[in-house]
């Protein structure tokens, strides 16, 4: 049995997709927490068993837990709490949870710089990193994902590239470091959740096929799009303003705002990039398919 957390998200549904496909060969079956079932595809909600609720929820947990081999586990960022509360604070019940039902294995979506100088200071990161310390203190055989930031996040730009050709970010735009589709991390998270041979606690990095620049990423859009696309750098100051306007908890904005910082200071290049660690879906390919379609739309 696996349960699968935040299954109707970026990552988890591509996770959900891929276990439904390799799990009935597998003699596995699936179990799913999830808010809204009505959210889950007809076909999917046939597939799978289905418990209501939220996965910060002890009862909620204690049911979905039950009779689980492993469990793949991903914070939904709450932009109303503080770091710790928006990481440790969610999990906390899952860990009595986990170590009460004797779950075996767990598959945790965290991030790059753990061991690198900057880890004590990178706002949301360090929270995740402190979350992946509790779930490891659970005695489970555990599976950090260390990712770095998602092609994903650049959706949010679509309509400021459609309108004005412009992108925006805080780090410098000659700054490379790895980007990876979150198709890749449910591909990678999807391999350990079927093959539970390992054991004991590692963090496993997903860094995409290569590193890229803001300016890498304007040019290869320019490109694709056919018309000029380009970079400019935001201020963090300018940011925190805005973020905080928006009504997003101060303490929160903060952790973004050291997140950037630590990320312009190179904290997602303490990983070599191998066959191990790299993922294959490129920033062209991710593009062409995913984002031209929304910026040309």
């Amino acid at each position: 049995m696996i349960v699968i957390t935040a299954p109707t998200g970026n990552i988890g549904r591509h996770l959900l997709s891929r276990l439904l496909e390799s799990a009935p060969a597998a003699s596995e079956e699936l179990r799913v927490i999830v808010r809204d079932p009505a959210r889950l595809p007809d076909a999917v909600r046939d597939r799978v068993e289905v418990v209501t609720g939220s996965h910060a929820e002890a009862g909620v947990l204690d049911r979905a837990f039950e009779g689980a081999d492993a469990v793949f586990w991903l914070v939904p960022p709450d932009a109303s709490l503080t770091p710790y509360y928006t990481y440790s604070g969610f999990t906390r019940p899952a860990l009595k949870a986990l170590a009460a039902l004797s779950v075996g294995h767990v598959v945790g979506v965290s991030a790059l710089g753990r061991g690198t100088p900057l880890a004590d200071r990178a706002g949301l990161v360090t929270a995740s990193l402190a979350m992946d310390d509790l779930i490891v203190g659970t005695g489970v055989a555990y599976r950090a994902l260390a990712c770095p930031s998602f092609f994903e996040n650049l959706l949010e730009e679509a309509d400021s590239i459609r309108e004005k050709g412009v992108f925006t970010d805080s780090v410098d735009a000659d700054r490379k470091a790895p980007m990876v589709a979150v198709a890749d991390i449910a591909a990678t998270a999807a391999g350990l959740l079927l093959n539970r041979s390992w054991t004991g606690t590692d963090s496993v990095p997903v860094l995409g096929p290569q590193d890229l620049s803001p300016n890498d990423l304007a040019s290869i859009m320019t490109e694709q799009f056919g018309r000029p696309v380009r970079y400019e750098r935001r201020p963090l100051d300018e940011l925190a303003i805005t973020l905080v306007g928006h009504g997003l908890n101060e303490a929160f904005v903060q952790g973004i705002v050291d997140m950037k910082r630590a990320k312009d200071e190179g904290l997602d290049t303490g990983v070599a990039r191998t066959a191990d660690t790299s993922s294959p879906t490129g920033f062209e390919q991710w593009c062409a398919r995913t984002l031209k379609p929304a910026v040309l739309s």
